[in-house]
């Protein structure tokens, strides 16, 4: 099992305690980062250090949007940063040769940062 996709020093934008439980990303951070809608994740706070495991829905593109829902809402606060992590069972050939895909946040959520380890398939 290896790390597939992430997504470094996201800022939770919003705190939905009444919505369905899930991680709500930005759509442009998740294609970036090639996260699925409705894959599972593990978040790690970085303020707090909890770590939980959810899954990633689509929030509109371009508005830097990582909001926690549903019960997730009660393990970070707005303003902290994340770390969102998914990951791949590969046979060792792949596993020997995988590059995960990382997106770096940089001032905002909808700013990132280059990063050399960049998968170009599954």
């Amino acid at each position: 099992t290896l790390l597939k996709s992430k997504i470094l020093r996201a800022v939770i934008t919003d705190a939905r305690l009444d919505y369905e439980g899930s991680l709500a990303i930005d759509e442009n951070l998740m294609e970036k980062c090639n996260l699925l809608p409705y894959e599972k994740i593990l978040v790690g706070n970085i303020n707090n250090g909890i770590r939980f495991e959810t899954y990633a829905i689509p929030a509109p593109a371009g508005k830097g949007t990582i909001s926690l829902n549903g019960a997730a809402a009660r393990l970070g606060e707005i303003q902290d940063r994340i770390v969102i992590m998914s990951f791949i069972d590969l046979d060792i050939n792949k596993a020997k040769t995988w590059k995960p895909s990382i997106v770096v946040i940089g001032e905002s959520n909808s700013k990132t940062i280059p990063h050399n380890s960049k998968n170009t398939g599954i």
